[in-house]
């Protein structure tokens, strides 16, 4: 799934190569894709194209006086073309969701593979009025996040940690991939309770949350649209590399599996070398 770090990645891309462009076409390619109906896609045709802003994991292009806003969900893509096919897109075929055609040639698909689709696509007046945006907690990014507003938003959480990290409402656009990666550089189990951090282990997890982040989003900076998701999996430590050696003290990499994620740590820098039983409310093993 694209988090914050390729979103923005993303949306710096569409700023150089997007702004100034003026769009052609839009062709909608699969039926679940589009949420809104008022304004219509045929909108943005013939309207010049703004700046890009990222709202958590929300992409939101300005075209004329309008917002195409996408999240692209677990398994979408933006996919920019300096050549479109000539011929017209065959809807239902492939992965293929949604076609901006550009004047003067060239634009982006939105792609989506696997058969959950969740991929969406918003035409709004305002991005606050898609409410995915509406419900999003505060950029982890932001200059006015500092420690004292990470602190706040812990206290009294009695949700597991990776839990709290994860939910956009809370904090927005961390994933299941860097809530893993921030929490293996804090030394903290997936499992702590949010509520139970004392002052020291707040400051090291909300370092913990802006240099991972920050790390990331540099590595991704000026990589190619399609080679961001090869770059995001090459910059990871411990999320997907179950049975590998961790970076940091070479203890075997674990797993624990839900019904449709999983996620990964290391024992020795998490858990005191205790595993994590492998059910969705499972304590440590005693």
């Amino acid at each position: 799934m694209p988090e914050l770090p390729e979103v923005e990645a993303l949306r710096v891309f569409l700023d150089e190569h997007l702004t100034g462009r003026v769009v052609e076409r839009v062709l909608p390619l699969a039926v679940s894709v589009l949420k809104t109906y008022d304004p219509p896609l045929s909108a943005l045709e013939g309207q010049t194209a703004g700046s890009t802003t990222r709202y958590g994991k929300f992409l939101a292009l300005r075209i004329g006086d309008l917002h195409l806003v996408t999240h692209l969900a677990r398994a979408g893509w933006l996919r920019w073309q300096d050549t479109l096919p000539t011929g017209p897109p065959r809807p239902g075929k492939g992965p293929l969701a949604l076609r901006v055609v550009l004047q003067g040639g060239g634009g982006f698909d939105l792609t989506e593979a696997g058969t959950q689709k969740r991929l969406a696509v918003y035409v709004v007046r305002d991005p606050g009025e898609v409410p995915g945006i509406a419900r999003l907690g505060p950029d982890p990014l932001a200059d006015d996040f500092d420690r004292a507003a990470f602190a706040a938003l812990l206290a009294g959480e009695r949700r597991q940690i990776k839990g709290v990290l994860r939910d956009q409402s809370v904090i927005a656009g961390i994933g299941n991939a860097y809530s893993d990666e921030i929490l293996h550089a804090a030394k903290v189990s997936p499992f702590k309770l949010a509520a139970s951090f004392d002052e020291e282990q707040v400051t090291h997890l909300y370092d913990a949350v802006r240099d991972t982040l920050r790390a990331a989003v540099e590595r991704a900076h000026g990589v190619a649209a399609g080679r961001l998701k090869a770059e995001k999996k090459s910059g990871l430590r411990v999320h997907g590399r179950s049975g590998e050696p961790c970076p940091v003290c070479g203890d075997t990499i674990r797993s624990v599996s839900f019904a449709d994620s999983s996620l990964e740590y290391c024992p020795t820098c998490q858990t005191g070398g205790k595993p994590l039983a492998d059910r969705r409310l499972s304590r440590l093993l005693k």
